[in-house]
């Protein structure tokens, strides 16, 4: 049973509106299902239900308006289906369209910050090391969690928005320190650093991350001095995808471990797993489903949203060469800003570069319906619902692979040493 305050218990009455009310009750329903004790305060969230999957969201969003609901603490918002801030043309139908405006607008009214990016770590969202949180969006969460050390469940459509409304969240999972501790040890150390130093590295281990830990903590060791931001963003969002994962440690790297016996409680883990060679092969297959075909009909890039970083290897890799293939570049408005600002949005654009703002080309029907065509991407998240979402099959390759076979108009592999 959670025990409410008297304050909780008259806001679930009415006494702040009934769009508090409603807020209110959800998430004390939630916490009643998930066995917490109680409610925490939160001090921010990131909102992913303001994405279009239908009317009932649009709807849930206007009447918590209509009943006054106001956020309660700092709420940035994940990806929309449309993009306000320009970009590629987006083929939803007339009342879709419609829908989805209204259902980004009542967001926006409620005072949710209009972010619209799933990397609001990267436009200045950060909360402290053991801050309690309520975030949604699964790549957003496991690196709020696992990066920056703050503490979020994965919170769903609907309760997200409940949570910012309220400013408080169920006291259980990830936010109680005893749940946080690694059970599981992955060694990466005995492969070589020079993968272990690559950006398409990452996606692939993230994959067997998440295949292996499914929804456990684990803690990686052999990954000192090989990371950066970008690489672990790349990581948990593949593990995220690819299982449940919403919090994972690197020994030496994030900020609650400072090595794998701290990561672990100074506990045996349950199980050790050393990544060899030939398992990463097999991760790195599951990225790619178009089969042996240098065919290559578009190239995404950016899931979860590239980084100021990310668009400057870009622009190095291109060096000023045309594309035969469109990339779609996904990135926030944080970033497209600044690009614009210089005149760099407008060089990348002239060589063929297709922004895609607010939004991603999975998320909403921006590529051109094309029989049997492929997909490349450096993004695990992209490989593994690009089919899905899409219909497009997928070749997965290092971002210098993509840039070479967008120039190109089709595969271009290089030599990339998997061991």
């Amino acid at each position: 049973m959670t025990a409410l305050s008297a304050e909780e218990r008259s806001i679930a009455s009415g006494a702040q509106g009934e769009g508090a009310a409603m807020a209110l009750r959800i998430v004390a329903e939630a916490a009643r299902l998930m066995g917490a004790p109680r409610l925490i305060p939160v001090a921010s969230a990131h909102i992913d239900g303001a994405l279009y999957h239908g009317d009932s969201g649009t709807l849930f969003a206007e009447r918590l308006v209509a009943g006054g609901a106001r956020v309660a603490v700092r709420a940035t918002l994940n990806v929309g289906a449309l993009a306000p801030a320009g970009c590629a043309a987006i083929r939803l139908p007339a009342h879709e369209r419609d829908m989805a405006g209204r259902m980004m607008r009542a967001y926006e009214a409620m005072g949710c910050e209009p972010s619209w990016t799933c990397a609001p770590y990267q436009a200045g969202h950060r909360p402290a090391v053991g801050t309690d949180v309520a975030w949604g969006e699964s790549n957003a969460v496991i690196f709020c969690n696992s990066v920056l050390g703050a503490r979020t469940n994965r919170y769903g459509d609907f309760l997200d928005i409940a949570c910012a409304i309220a400013g408080c969240a169920p006291d259980y999972g990830l936010h109680r320190p005893e749940n946080r501790i690694a059970s599981l040890l992955i060694d990466v150390s005995g492969l070589s650093q020079a993968l272990r130093s690559s950006d398409v590295f990452y996606p692939v281990l993230g994959t067997y991350l998440g295949r292996a830990a499914g929804n456990a903590v684990a803690v990686i060791e052999g990954l000192q001095g090989c990371t950066n931001e970008d690489r672990l963003k790349a990581l948990g969002a593949a593990a995220a995808s690819a299982g449940g994962v919403g919090l994972f440690h690197v020994a030496g790297v994030t900020p609650e471990a400072p090595d794998a016996a701290t990561a672990l409680g100074h506990m045996p883990p349950r199980e050790r797993l050393v990544l060899t060679p030939q398992e990463l092969q097999a991760a790195l297959a599951r990225l790619s489903t178009a089969g042996a075909t240098e065919r290559i009909d578009a190239v995404a890039i950016g899931s979860p949203h590239l980084s100021l970083a990310e668009i400057a290897e870009v622009e190095r890799l291109l060096a000023g060469r045309k594309l035969a293939a469109p990339l779609y570049a996904n990135t926030g408005r944080h970033v497209v800003g600044p690009l614009a600002a210089d005149g760099r949005r407008a060089a990348l654009e002239a060589a063929g570069v297709v922004f895609v703002v607010d939004t991603c080309v999975v998320v909403t029907p921006i590529l051109p319906e094309i029989e049997g065509a492929v997909l490349m991407t450096n993004s695990g998240k992209f490989a593994h619902y690009a089919p899905g979402n899409t219909g497009y099959a997928v070749t997965y390759g290092s971002l210098s692979e993509c840039v070479e076979s967008a120039v190109a108009g089709h595969l271009v592999r290089e030599a990339l040493i998997w061991n």
